[in-house]
């Protein structure tokens, strides 16, 4: 039963990196960047959600809609501010800017929140389930995460296959400027990606605090890491690859910890991941894409 027990928890957070990977693989997908400034996001979007319900007591569905907008918004200027100039100059340069970033926005959260740690109160109410005479238990968490990442999957997949805003990413992923010279908004469908990865990230950031209830300016530093590794994994720029690699990733990390070390299951997670980039290097479900030169 216990093996049973791990198996759930470790679906459970392999969701909240699935979630998080998304949000990786999205912005990835459309503007060929990676944005590791996202993990912080994640943490702003925890933070905005503490302070709508312990020092505003607004309902939880109030912290959640408020940590969305702000996130939303959060995305949005700094792909304007940080990105947009950057569009055509070395790829060294964005990721240069995006660490920068980063470090910019866990300094901003001591300052305004120290770096004392804040308890999270998880926002599920209702009762675990007991199963097997009680010697597995599923918790509120675990099934509103692993309901959350797949309806946030399936909405993602028809988003992008049945909208015009998605057919728009898709365009512009496979090829900028073609998509330019047939009318589409390039700036703007960036945008709109940078919006919908960071409104990912508030989520993500609620469920990862109502699963490790402890809030402090590296919440998302570790969590958002871990989800970068699921994106490659699974094959980034891959919607269905990215909530694979994070739930195969939390599943591992789950089994590592509990069978042979708590200390050295990140070791194992990324040798794990080495192991399978050597043997297909576009990650399970990505496609290996040969340049012309």
């Amino acid at each position: 039963m216990k093996i049973l027990q791990y198996l759930i928890n470790g679906i459970s957070i392999g969701s909240v990196y699935a979630i998080i990977a998304l949000g990786y693989t999205m912005v990835y997908g459309i503007a060929k960047m990676l944005n590791f400034a996202h993990g912080d996001v994640i943490m702003v979007g925890a933070y905005v959600s503490f302070c709508v319900t312990n020092y505003l007591g607004m309902p939880v569905i109030v912290s959640i809609l408020a940590s969305v907008v702000v996130c939303t918004v959060l995305g949005i200027t700094i792909e304007a501010l940080a990105y947009k100039p950057l569009r055509g100059t070395p790829s060294l340069a964005v990721l240069i800017t995006a660490i920068g970033v980063s470090y910019f926005l866990q300094n901003a959260a001591q300052l305004i929140w120290s770096s004392s740690p804040k308890n999270f109160t998880s926002i599920v109410t209702f009762d675990p389930i007991h199963l097997a005479d009680g010697r597995i238990v599923i918790t509120g968490e675990v099934i509103i995460t692993i309901l959350a990442s797949v309806v946030i999957m399936a909405g993602l997949t028809w988003f992008t296959s049945s909208t015009r805003i998605g057919k728009a990413m898709r365009a512009v992923s496979e090829d900028r400027d073609a998509a330019q010279l047939m009318g589409i908004n390039v700036n703007s469908t960036i945008s709109t990606t940078f919006a919908i990865g960071s409104a990912l990230a508030a989520i993500a950031g609620v469920l990862l605090c109502s699963t490790v209830p402890t809030l402090q300016p590296t919440t998302g530093s570790m969590p958002g890491i871990r989800a970068f590794t699921a994106a490659v994994f699974g094959g980034i720029g891959s919607i269905p690859g990215a909530m694979l690699g994070g739930i195969l990733l939390g599943i591992i990390e789950t089994f590592s910890k509990a069978y042979l070390s708590h200390q050295f299951s990140d070791a194992i997670v990324f040798s794990v991941l080495i192991i399978i980039l050597l043997v297909k290097p576009a990650g399970l479900l990505g496609k290996q894409v040969q340049e012309k030169v």
